[in-house]
């Protein structure tokens, strides 16, 4: 027998009552027995030690790694405001893109701040079976360069996503990209390359995963292992690509993702002197491990640069503190990234020089050194 629709009516009104009591009486046992999800839990710490909140950088600094999307038609002025609040001198943008893109990049920051900004280029990896490649991109690369472009970004879609003309998977040391990176060794521009992503995004998404909230928050990161080639395979990729092209520099974006097993980083530096890296987006990593981190970075001082990735202002303060201070306990500014607390490393004079500047100097060609004290 057919509902009427009074009836239809009457009984949707119930089943929203039923479902708002039952939302009600859940929240009223959460809050008696002090239920709540762990992205509501922000706890005051009770922890009275010295703090030293740093706006801007102790020494003029390069941010090696950072996205402006617009920049052909971007107003820098504000742009620049901000940067000489923080104390950064030169920005790296490494959406620069290709062809008409690129050039108004490069004409933007030629007319307005031409020594406050260095561009890199982008390729599309997926034209590699098609008739002109290598050499229309190889062409591409050239002009790019003579144009002004001083690098190679690579994305993370190399390795992961990126597929030929048959729909396989390019590998990031696929033998028909050799030439690429060898043009970049011939033409003296680094590669600033991101493959793969943390390990723990193919791991389960369950309470013991580290990365669970941001997984939750950012279904989209989770790698299935039955889909996706697993960490080990990319990396091992990349590592192949470094040992091939001992000519060319690469800067191994995201401290190659190793930045919870610095050890393992270290052996990379120790075979490979053509690769660096830098910090974007995985402060939270050496913020944890102060005692190795300090270590590390003064150890291989050399090799590692000042990038940030995301731009927004107040997120360097981070930075400054962590690489500056001795500070003790305090926050990260994403939590899905950190849901633990930071503790500076408290770093010589000489190693921020180094890493706020000048190995970026020694990597990066372009860059007007008489911005920087060199002594």
């Amino acid at each position: 027998m057919a509902l009427s629709k009074k009836q239809i009516f009457g009984s949707a009104i119930l089943i929203l009552i039923f479902l708002g009591l039952t939302y009600f009486i859940i929240g009223k046992i959460q809050y008696r027995m002090n239920v709540m999800d762990v992205e509501e839990y922000e706890p005051i710490s009770t922890l009275k030690v010295p703090q030293h909140i740093l706006k801007r950088a102790k020494y003029p600094f390069i941010d090696v790694h950072n996205h402006q999307w617009t920049m052909p038609i971007q107003n820098l002025d504000n742009l620049v405001k901000e940067m000489d609040s923080l104390n950064m001198q030169v920005m790296v943008n490494l959406s620069g893109f290709r062809g008409k893109f690129l050039e108004w990049s490069l004409d933007n920051v030629n007319k307005n701040y031409p020594k406050r900004f260095i561009l890199f280029m982008n390729i599309n990896f997926e034209n590699l079976d098609d008739a002109g490649w290598p050499n229309e991109t190889l062409e591409m690369m050239e002009n790019a360069v003579k144009q002004g472009a001083n690098g190679l970004k690579v994305y993370k879609g190399l390795g992961l996503t990126d597929v030929d003309n048959e729909g396989k998977r390019i590998a990031v040391n696929d033998p028909r990209l050799d030439p690429i990176w060898a043009k970049c060794g011939e033409l003296g521009i680094p590669v600033l390359i991101h493959s793969g992503e943390p390990n723990s995004f193919w791991n389960p998404k369950d309470k013991h995963n580290e990365r669970w909230l941001e997984l939750k928050q950012e279904p989209g990161r989770y790698r299935d292992p039955a889909k996706v080639p697993s960490f080990e395979e990319i990396m091992a990729e990349q590592h192949n690509v470094f040992r091939k092209h001992p000519n060319t520099k690469f800067i191994d974006a995201h401290l190659g993702w190793f930045g919870n097993d610095l050890d393992r980083l270290g052996k990379l530096f120790d075979e490979m002197p053509n690769v660096y890296t830098e910090l974007g987006a995985v402060l939270a990593e050496l913020g944890r491990q102060p005692k190795s981190a300090r270590a590390f970075m003064i150890k291989y001082q050399d090799r590692i640069m000042f990038g940030k990735d995301t731009y927004k202002m107040e997120e360097y303060y981070t930075y400054f503190r962590v690489l500056e201070t001795g500070d003790e306990y305090f926050d990260y500014y994403r939590k899905r990234h950190a849901h633990w607390k930071m503790y500076g490393l408290e770093l010589p004079d000489s190693v921020l020089r180094k890493v706020y500047y000048k190995n970026a100097l020694q990597v990066i060609p372009g860059i007007d050194k008489t911005q920087f004290d060199l002594q």
